[in-house]
This record gives structure tokens, sequence and C-alpha cells, in this order.
């Protein structure tokens, strides 16, 4: 018997350590059950310990993929990550826009878990002239959100000014994440003029590398599959919360996410 499943594109950049962008993604589709197909915007030399490399795709081969991936399998959902240039960002805008996406995800990601710098400035001026319009879900979290709105953010009422100026660029919803608070991981949906706090305990953990990428994905699976927004991102934020709890140590920084935490059986190395 056969039958389909909703789509999830993600157009982001690869990340060679398999614990963000375009692996992280893919990871976080399949694991809910969804098929997953990608973009890659870029090509990075990484690790758990740092970015050492960002190679750009040419921003008309992204065009030609964004082109043959509505050509054929539509998505239901699109998650747009990592873009380096404003070309490329350019790229995407015209390539949604023209196939009129849906359920538009956009993660601002602008600097990695390790505090490497991973968008120039007209990048991000790009993504709020070009892709914010298109977007039902941006999800800033507290640094990409203060860069943003050109503000510090240090409590709840800050949060929910950010995400008040952060509506006025955008027609969709906004989520600023509170993960990098002091104390919780609460986060706030701004969703059609009210505030919706979303409380969560803080995972104590390194290994939180591609958490963003991770939860913006599983995000675009919920709207994928017919959920509003409030409960996509409720069941998101389980969902990452989960892979955080599941704790497993790969490599020598900032560790990956244990995406498949839900089916995984612990491993343990034979005896010599």
């Amino acid at each position: 018997m056969s039958y389909s499943i909703p789509s999830v594109l993600t157009v982001a950049g690869s990340d060679s350590s398999g614990g963000a962008g375009i692996q992280a993604d893919i990871k976080t589709v399949e694991s809910m059950g969804l098929y997953a197909q990608s973009v890659i915007t870029a090509l990075t030399a990484q690790n758990t310990l740092g970015v050492y490399g960002v190679f750009d795709v040419a921003p008309d081969f992204v065009r030609a993929q964004i082109d043959a991936v509505f050509g054929d399998i539509r998505p239901h959902a699109v998650k747009v990550g990592m873009v380096s240039s404003a070309d490329i960002v350019s790229a995407i805008a015209q390539g949604l826009s023209e196939h009129t996406a849906p359920n538009v995800v956009l993660d601002p990601v602008m600097v990695s878990t390790s505090g490497s710098r991973l968008i120039s400035q007209e990048a991000k001026n790009a993504l709020v002239r070009d892709l914010f319009p298109l977007s039902t879900l941006i999800t800033p979290n507290i640094p990409e959100a203060e860069v943003l709105c050109g503000m510090s953010i240090e409590t709840p009422q800050d949060m929910e000014s950010a995400a008040q100026i952060l509506s006025g660029m955008t027609p969709g919803a906004v989520l600023v994440k509170g993960g990098h608070g002091a104390t919780d991981a609460d986060d706030l949906l701004y969703l059609e003029g009210l505030c919706h706090w979303l409380k969560g305990r803080r995972v104590e953990t390194k290994n939180t590398h591609g958490t963003g990428c991770t939860l913006s994905s599983a995000i675009a699976c919920g709207l994928a599959s017919g959920r509003g927004v409030l409960d996509a991102v409720s069941r998101a934020k389980a969902y990452v919360s989960g892979a955080l709890r599941a704790d497993f140590v790969m490599g020598k920084g900032s560790g990956p996410l244990n995406h498949m935490w839900a089916y995984r059986e612990v491993f343990e190395s034979p005896e010599a």
C-alpha cells in the first residue's frame, strides 16, 4: 500500500560536524515522521569547537535547488536558516515568493553556538527587507533580537518590547527564544498582537550545538502537519527539551543534541 507524507524543505548551510544546519534539520524532520528536502546555501568547515571556514553556494545555484524542489515534491513548510550573503538572501526570497511557499519559518542565524559570526551586515539587512515579509514565523534568540532591534534585552519586559518591535518587520508571528537568559529557558511567542509565554526549565548541559536549527525545523514540521503556530511552537519546544535532556557527549566542545532521543537506545561499547 502506497502513501505520502508532508514534506519540509530546509534552506540552510551544511555543518560538517553534523550537529547544526542542514544535518540537524534533516535529523529533526525525519525523527518527526515527515519527509525532509534541502537547499544548501553554504558549506562550512566546522566542528564542536568552532567554525573554520564558510564557502557560499552561488546564488543562481541556490535558486536552481529551490526550483527543483518545488517542481516535484512541493513542501508543506519551509525552514530558512543560515544565509551569509545578501545575494543568496535575494535568490531565496525570489524563489519562495514565485513558488508561493507556505509556512515559512525563518531562523535569523547570525552567530554560532561557539561564538563565530556567520552573517554579514548586508545579509542581515537583506533578511529583514526580503525574507521577513515572507515569513509565517521568525525565531531570533536574545542576542539576535538585540541586533535586530538595536536594544539590550535583560528582562521579560525587554523581550516583550523586542517582540513588538520585530512584529513591525514581519506579517507573521515572532518567537523570541529565552535560552540565553540567566536562570530559565522561557520563550515568548508574539502572535496576532498577544504575548504567549512558553515556560521552560533550563537543561544543564554544554551540548547545545544546533539547538536553534532544531527548534525551527521542529516548528516547521508542526506547521506542515496542519498545526497552528502556538501548538507547533509548544510541541517543538518539548521536542528540543527532550533532545537536550537525553544528553550525550560527542566532540570536545559544544556537542550536538540527541535528535533521535525518543528512539535511540543507550549505546554501550562491547567489552574488549
